[in-house]
């Protein structure tokens, strides 16, 4: 009787035991599951804060509005010089003799090499083109060809001259070889907005390329309302649309509100029409924070929004592409969050952001354009007060939590 007893003791124990390491197996699991729905399978990168090398002659940037990456991985930027430089500044560079040796606004447009060294240098107005009253945008196509457009605006008061008329913008974009010499002038300048227009545009944010097609895509832009299309050799303009691939209308919708319904058409500034190798165009229209998908012909796709209660500038400024063949993920600076979202481009999930508002490495402030090169890097401009340029190396895959990251400060 006391042996059955000891028996059934040890079986209870037994099954116990089991069922004890058992539930610590299916915890075990629990949370390993818990841990891998935390982070996420992404690109990682860590910010180069020794790219790009000091710039020579005393020379600073003003706001640097566009970033743009040739086959060499060459990186050129556009900025906004003098006029953006402090009142002292200007007063003591116009002296004669200067005050002092600080400092003097680069030319508008700086090709750095893969180094980070500056290797050229050029842009500003010249014979037989009229350079944009305010640079805004810079893309590289596929000869190597330097694309620029410009947001600037004519005064609408009795200001106005026959240079600037009244109520006119810019309404063209410039088409350079690669060492800044032109190649075509394409619209009209300084003409009035009008999204509708086939003759001219309405102050383009920036301009992107379909080489297979060869168009050029027009986030067009500041002033209209619209993606206009152009053949990439005459500059003709093709097809235009507005959101969800309606007519465009000039109305002004007021201020964004995020408890609105969507807003039917897209508000200004449309900032960026990004084309990819499956046929697809994302579009950042950033004062309605969201991103807008369509196939060539401008079918409308889907949307995604992105920081819906953010209100002023927008959260959707730039988008860039990871450069695998199938571009998995897409690239998207917030200039008003002050950070880059790292995002799934088909299916449009956040997965990760990092950055965050501040001076220092990795910080910014007023992030406006973003582009990659062939080995997958990430670079940066910030306008406003911002004024620079910074480098994000490329580091591979690997798990990342899928919360807001702080500055990728390099690892030791």
């Amino acid at each position: 009787m006391r042996h059955a007893t000891r028996q059934t003791h040890n079986l209870t124990f037994g099954a116990i035991l089991f069922g004890s390491v058992a539930a610590l197996g299916l915890g075990q699991a629990m949370l390993v599951r818990a841990g891998s729905q935390q982070t996420v399978e992404a690109p990682t990168f860590e910010v180069d804060p020794f790219w790009p090398k000091p710039l020579p002659n005393h020379w600073i940037l003003g706001s640097t509005i566009g970033v743009g990456v040739d086959a060499r991985d060459h990186v050129f930027i556009i900025h906004r010089g003098l006029p953006t430089l402090n009142a002292r500044t200007e007063a003591g560079l116009a002296a004669n003799p200067p005050t002092g040796d600080c400092c003097a606004a680069a030319p508008p447009i700086l090709e750095f090499d893969p180094e980070g060294n500056l290797v050229n240098s050029w842009g500003g107005p010249g014979q037989g083109y009229v350079w944009p009253s305010s640079n805004h945008g810079i893309s590289i196509d596929h000869m190597d060809n330097v694309w620029i457009g410009g947001n600037g605006t004519c005064p609408g008061d009795s200001t106005a001259s026959a240079d600037c008329p009244r109520g006119a913008v810019d309404s063209h974009i410039l088409k350079f070889t690669h060492d800044g010499k032109l190649l075509m002038q394409i619209g009209m300048p300084l003409q009035r907005a009008n999204s509708n227009s086939m003759t001219s545009f309405g102050r383009v944010a920036k301009i992107s390329f379909d080489v297979t097609a060869n168009e050029a895509y027009l986030a067009d832009g500041y002033s209209n309302k619209r993606v206009a299309v152009i053949d990439m050799d005459t500059g003709k303009i093709k097809r235009y649309w507005g959101a969800y691939g309606k007519t465009p209308v000039d109305t002004n919708m007021g201020p964004y509100s995020p408890d609105a319904p969507p807003a039917p058409q897209f508000r200004n500034p449309v900032h960026c029409a990004e084309p990819t190798g499956d046929g697809m165009i994302y579009v950042c229209d950033r004062p309605n924070n969201r991103i807008q998908v369509f196939r060539r012909d401008g079918s409308f796709v889907k949307e995604v929004r992105i920081a819906p209660r953010t209100l002023g500038d927008g959260a959707v400024w730039d988008i860039a592409f990871s450069r695998d063949a199938a571009q998995r993920y897409l690239y998207l600076v917030d200039g008003k969050n002050e950070k880059i979202y790292v995002i799934d481009r088909l299916s449009l999930e956040i997965l990760y952001s990092f950055g965050d508002g501040g001076r220092q490495p990795g910080q910014f402030f007023g992030v406006h354009s973003i582009a990659t090169d062939s080995r997958g890097n990430i670079y940066t401009t910030e306008t406003y007060e911002g004024k620079r340029l910074q480098k994000f190396v490329y580091k591979g895959m690997g798990r990342v939590p899928r919360q807001s990251q702080a500055v990728p400060w390099p690892r030791r």
